[in-house]
């Protein structure tokens, strides 16, 4: 049985939308089951992408053995036609290398950085239309089975090759709460490989250029200066972030949405 479920939905925190969704699960899981609740923005599968990996990828010290994944965030953005009876798209099962089971809305980049992760991929049998609020009505049965390990939902088996990949241009993949703007570039790949420490690089997001210093940690610069920096994300492969110490990278480029293409210059 499933101990903990990290539930990442694109509901403002507080919204009434989560305590539906929450309550939904509840009454097929009972009290035994922990929730941790991640909010990202309206229709961001970036994000959901990103936090998905994060968490479910996490090494065994720092997660329950018997952790679930459910990623749910549906735009809908699928087909451009109207939809009809409400219809959304699919919900799929995947189990990861290191054991995690996924759940997910088969949206835009959810599952775009667990991707070469995947070590099994299924379609489910969770109906595609009927109501506006699947999260609530349908949703919470697939992933109430998947935690009791009965997997009568499952449908066909997938290729996880047809999962949507990362971006291809390096972009802004998660805004933190302190104004910390994660990226897709990883230690390791371009354009990282390419960077000193203690140099002065501009970066583009948008129409706004910032000078920024590279840095091996976050805090290795002077307070209120931009650092480019490796971050506390993407485990032994760590995603790079851009920090402004004691204030907000993402209030100094504007307030960027995630998807902003990022560019540097040496």
């Amino acid at each position: 049985m499933i101990e903990l479920i990290h539930l990442i939905c694109d509901y403002a925190p507080g919204d009434l939308a989560w305590a539906e969704v929450n309550s939904s699960l509840r009454a097929g899981l009972g009290a035994g089951v922990q929730f941790h609740m991640t909010s990202v923005k309206s229709f961001d599968t970036i994000s959901t992408g990103f936090v998905l990996a994060q968490l479910a990828l996490a090494p065994p010290a720092l997660r329950p053995e018997k952790t679930l994944i459910f990623a749910n965030t549906a735009p809908r953005k699928d087909k451009p036609t109207p939809k009809v009876a409400n219809e959304g798209e699919g919900l799929l099962y995947a189990k990861l290398k290191n054991g995690v089971p996924v759940i997910a809305v088969n949206s835009g980049h959810s599952l775009s950085f667990v991707a070469s992760e995947i070590d099994e991929l299924w379609s489910t049998n969770v109906k595609k239309e009927g109501s506006q609020f699947r999260s609530r009505d349908y949703f919470p049965g697939i992933v109430t089975l998947a935690c009791r390990e009965d997997y009568s939902f499952l449908v066909k088996k997938l290729n996880a090759s047809s999962i949507k990949p990362p971006p291809s241009s390096p972009v802004v993949a998660y805004v933190d709460s302190f104004g910390n703007l994660k990226t897709s570039i990883r230690t390791g790949e371009h354009p990282s490989t390419n960077l000193t420490p203690g140099t002065r690089i501009k970066i583009t997001i948008g129409a706004v250029i910032r000078t920024a210093t590279v840095a091996t940690g976050s805090f290795n610069v002077m307070e209120g200066d931009l650092a480019f920096a490796p971050g506390s994300s993407g485990q032994e492969n760590r995603f790079w972030e851009l920090f402004t110490r004691s204030g907000s990278a993402w209030d100094q480029f504007s307030n960027p949405p995630t998807g902003s293409v990022i560019n540097i210059d040496q």
